[in-house]
């Protein structure tokens, strides 16, 4: 194929999100939706990207600093006219053209790669267009094509008949278009319509009416053509992408009981045979090795388990967090900045922050790693095999050697040696028939109260 280009449209305000955000740059699974649109394209390695901005640039600018170039649209007439303000970022650039919108963020890296091959097809058509059929066709434009997929003509709704409206094939807005043709096409755009705008559309009925041919390609998936434009078609992008992601890691090997719990973020890698209970959030950065299981109602975030590691229930852990193999967290603990060695164990009730547990060490309940003074994180490193009473205080920075036994309820501040065992207790001290005497002082007090009131 010839060589490839993108424009991403990306100069809307966005007034509908309510937000000092750029519309595009809101997340979906935990990053800008526009940064999902520009991976999926980047796969066909494109040699330009053009970013046809307007309010808020600088803030686009900052996201994607100088790996694109970038175009401004002001004032903004139409998507005909927005691409147009990419002829000078493109002059001279004979491939393809691909035009993508970054607040239709779901567009697949398979689907863009079968309108490019469209566009090579026998009949070398000038445009092809992502065509899609919703559920509800309200406003979108209407593409009237043969059934060879050959695009008769392009309508808004707008400006369409009640005949055209009755189409249920839409236009999604996405396109490949020869580069050798689409600024030419472009410069004869007019904009007598019912909303004095330059449509990108009309450049097919343009080339249609040259005696060249445009076609369509139609997705399977409509949801990867819904714009974004307010935050409840935000939020149904973000189950959108969800609803795939999910599908995805069940076709890679993973089990999910209750998989419309689940949340990933668009990081998230998984090993095979992982099993993730129901109501389990990811954040970036989470790496599950295989064989991993994640409990219901964990949170994890920036962290790694490796083969055959448990987390939760309830498990929360933060980055930083690793677990080797075999090791194993349960409920209401929570990791930081630690490392967890192979076979070691915290199963309840832990707070593990910047420390390092060595293998088969044993975390008992209620014990925590005092980490900060409220100036400096300090560590804890704890040696393999060590036992950890619970409702222990281990006072960083700290020491605890291979072997060691730290008795239960121990505030340790000290190093504790190989095969020690440290119990920091105060003396306990009985006194025999003193809960009797209080008992009964206490009983004729309240009994003398109740007679005077």
């Amino acid at each position: 194929m010839s060589e490839l280009a993108t424009i991403v449209l990306a100069a809307g305000k966005g007034t509908r999100m309510k937000s000092n955000r750029h519309k595009v740059l809101h997340p979906i699974g935990g990053r800008p939706m526009l940064l999902h649109l520009m991976d999926a394209a980047a796969s066909l390695s494109a040699s330009r990207t053009v970013v046809v901005v307007g309010e808020y640039r600088e803030q686009l600018h900052d996201a994607l600093g100088e790996s694109v170039d970038y175009a401004v649209q002001e004032p903004q007439l139409g998507t005909g006219h927005a691409v147009a303000q990419a002829k000078e970022a493109l002059r001279g650039f004979t491939g393809d053209v691909l035009i993508l919108y970054g607040d239709v963020p779901l567009v697949r890296a398979d689907t863009m790669r079968a309108m490019r091959e469209r566009l090579h097809g026998p009949d070398t058509p000038a445009v092809v267009v992502l065509g899609f059929r919703p559920p509800e066709t309200r406003a979108y434009g209407r593409i009237i094509a043969a059934d060879d997929g050959r695009i008769e003509k392009m309508v808004e709704h707008r400006d369409a008949s009640e005949e055209e409206r009755a189409c249920t094939l839409c236009n999604s807005g996405v396109m490949a278009v020869r580069g050798d043709e689409l600024f030419a096409l472009l410069d004869r755009v007019g904009n007598d319509n019912s909303q004095g705008e330059y449509y990108l559309t009309d450049i097919v009925n343009l080339a249609n009416g040259d005696g060249r041919t445009c076609a369509v390609v139609e997705t399977d998936r409509p949801g990867e053509v819904a714009g974004v434009n307010s935050r409840a078609e935000l939020a149904s992008a973000e189950a959108q992408w969800q609803a795939f992601r999910r599908q995805e890691a069940m076709e890679q090997g993973t089990t999910m009981p209750a998989p419309e719990t689940v949340f990933f973020s668009w990081d998230t890698k998984l090993g095979r045979d992982v099993t993730i209970e129901p109501n389990v959030v990811f954040g970036p950065g989470v790496v599950l090795h295989d064989n991993v299981t994640v409990r219901a109602f964990s949170h994890l975030e920036g962290a790694v388990l490796h083969e055959g590691a448990v987390a939760g229930p309830y498990a929360r852990l933060r980055p930083g967090a690793v677990m080797e193999e075999g090791a194993k967290v349960g409920n209401f603990v929570e990791m930081k900045a630690a490392v967890l060695g192979k076979g070691a164990k915290a199963s309840h009730l832990t707070y593990l922050g910047d420390a390092e547990v060595g293998e088969g060490a044993n975390i008992g309940a209620g014990t925590i790693t005092c980490n900060y003074d409220g100036y400096f994180k300090h560590r804890t490193t704890i040696g393999p095999r060590a036992f950890i009473g619970s409702n222990s205080a281990l006072i960083a920075p700290l020491t605890i050697g291979a072997d060691a036994i730290v008795a239960a309820g121990s505030a340790v501040s000290r190093d504790v040696g190989d095969g020690e065992l440290r119990m920091v207790r105060g003396e306990q001290l009985v006194k025999p028939g003193w809960a009797d005497r209080f008992h009964d002082a206490m009983k004729k007090k309240k009994k003398a109260q109740a007679k005077d009131g």
